[in-house]
């Protein structure tokens, strides 16, 4: 079972905008976001980037629920909303491009290149191959 199953059903409560783009869940989830993301929704397609404070661009997100959220072979992550939007952020070869904490689960971290990190709790089970496994 992927790590990233338990963000599916949970509404985007608030987006801090700064350094980083944290993206925090009704239930604790958390997604910091250090490169630029990909946003596609019912408008069009756009990107921002962490110091842009382009608000407006991630308002149509604020509330809705994640339908899914999955990783690639390349590190990338896309979470796609009930209403159809989708957000992707691809790996960078220079910095950590995003991170997913939740409460319940482990730390996911998209290393420079794509490589992705877990650190979760002893008996966790978790690997990598959870997170590269078709959504």
């Amino acid at each position: 079972m992927s790590p990233l199953i338990p963000l599916a059903g949970q509404h985007l409560d608030y987006v801090r905008l700064g350094d980083a783009l944290v993206l925090s869940f009704s239930r604790g989830s958390q997604i910091l976001i250090e490169t630029a993301a990909h946003l596609t929704t019912p408008a069009g397609r756009t990107s921002v980037t962490p110091a842009a404070h382009d608000e407006d661009a991630l308002a149509p997100f604020l509330g809705d629920a994640v339908q899914t959220a999955h990783t690639d072979k390349s590190g990338a992550l896309t979470v796609t909303f009930a209403a159809g939007s989708a957000l992707e952020v691809r790996p960078d070869p220079d910095v950590e491009s995003w991170a997913f904490t939740n409460p319940d689960g482990p730390l996911i971290v998209c290393l420079p290149g794509g490589e992705l990190a877990v650190w979760a709790n002893a008996g966790a089970g978790v690997t990598t191959a959870d997170l590269r496994a078709a959504p």
